[in-house]
């Protein structure tokens, strides 16, 4: 049993039994929001983390030494100058992690439809979200709160809706009503922005602009839309824990109220610090995952990132994931680290099913990157990732 779980499952010295609490949250299907909706003014204590992850919540404001040092970019993806672009994006991606990308195609009402339809779907009928509540990995269409609740030290304060869009989608019928109309379309629009994001990250590795395509890391997609409701103790919860995303590339859609932070290098490599990601209208976020770092040899960053708990009183943070990953049936073949001939490798090659298994078996306390390196260490036993 890995040190998560025996937190999740363990019964306290005066009787508290956190793992029947999980149940019995996870028992109502009404996710956090069904707690907001009930009026409660404390959260639970499955949903308190522990102090020490929370001393450092203030993040470091833009004048700050980190925040200067570790500067948040706005691509240009109409620029004429595609030299200017690639060397941007290599400048980027070995330090940040993460970047704004502007006049990308996506129409700013297809945006704010996407948006909507998930801010609509979280606070409509109740029966409708119990309906479609799971932890059945093999659906593709599935709403819950903390994908690693049995697993967490603590959970954190949203819900969650996955739906798969390739290569193997689901009837129509099966997406929410509220979004339906809307998530096939703009799952297109997104995929054309990341094949121009992977032109200009093969480039900038001094490899042909087809070169991540080719190998297949656009060949799946899955959005998870995020639900934040307001939280009426956010100096003790997080909306998403600190942690890096395991797959090749996501595309960050989200509304203005902030609350995003990526832990980033100070001045000189100096002490890292969390920054706030500013909202930049119209863009879209762009960072790169740990399967991507690997295949990089350490070129690119998965940089940590995190999701302040909600502080508004009464209106929800909401945002839209589109995680691209290669086909998990149809390819199985391992993925290496690209070498520049000069550098050893630092990463063993491991396959997508072995690195997304990794993942849900640590949940976001683990770095799976960490797991594959070439250096002495041993491995952590996976363990069943039935409740992923």
């Amino acid at each position: 049993m890995s040190p998560t779980e025996s937190a999740a499952g363990a019964m306290a010295s005066d009787g508290y039994d956190r793992r029947r609490e999980l149940q019995a949250f996870d028992d109502t299907k009404a996710g956090v929001k069904g707690l907001v909706d009930a009026g409660i003014t404390a959260i639970p204590p499955i949903f308190r983390h522990a102090p020490e992850s929370l001393k450092d919540m203030t993040a470091s404001s833009a004048n700050d030494d980190v925040a200067a040092a570790s500067p948040i970019p706005v691509i240009d993806l109409s620029d004429a100058r595609r030299e200017d672009a690639v060397a941007q994006v290599r400048r980027t991606i070995r330090k940040v992690g993460f970047f704004h990308v502007i006049n990308h195609g996506v129409p700013a009402e297809l945006m704010a439809g996407m948006l909507a339809g998930v801010r609509r779907f979280n606070e409509g009928p109740a029966e409708a979200k119990r309906a479609a509540y799971t932890r059945d990995p093999a659906r593709k269409v599935r709403f819950n709160s903390n994908f690693d609740l049995f697993k967490s030290a603590a959970a954190n304060w949203r819900d969650s809706l996955f739906c798969d869009l390739f290569p193997d989608p689901p009837p129509a019928e099966e997406y929410p009503e509220p979004i339906r109309d809307v998530i096939t379309e703009y799952g297109d629009a997104v995929t054309k922005v990341a094949l121009r994001v992977y032109e200009l990250l093969s480039e900038s590795l001094g490899l042909s602009s087809d070169h991540l395509r080719e190998i297949g890391c656009a060949q799946s997609l899955r959005a998870v839309c995020q639900y934040y409701p307001p939280c009426p103790e956010p100096d003790l919860t997080f909306g998403i824990r600190s942690h890096t995303d395991p797959g090749f590339l996501t595309v960050l859609l989200q509304d203005g109220m902030g609350g995003l932070q990526i832990l980033a290098d100070g001045r000189d490599g100096g002490h890292r610090t969390w920054i706030d990601v500013p909202h930049v209208p119209g863009a879209l976020m762009i960072n790169i995952g740990d399967h991507l770092q690997l295949i990089s040899n350490d070129r690119f960053r998965s940089a940590e990132h995190r999701v302040l708990a909600n502080k508004s009183k009464d209106t929800a943070r909401v945002s839209v994931a589109s995680f691209f990953n290669t086909d998990m049936i149809k390819t199985t073949r391992p993925f290496g680290p690209i070498t520049d001939g000069h550098d050893p490798p630092l990463y063993r090659s491991v396959t997508a099913q072995e690195f997304a298994k990794t993942f849900f078996s640590m949940g976001l306390d683990g770095r799976v990157l960490d797991y594959f390196r070439l250096e002495q260490h041993t491995p952590t036993p996976l363990v069943s990732s039935a409740n992923a």
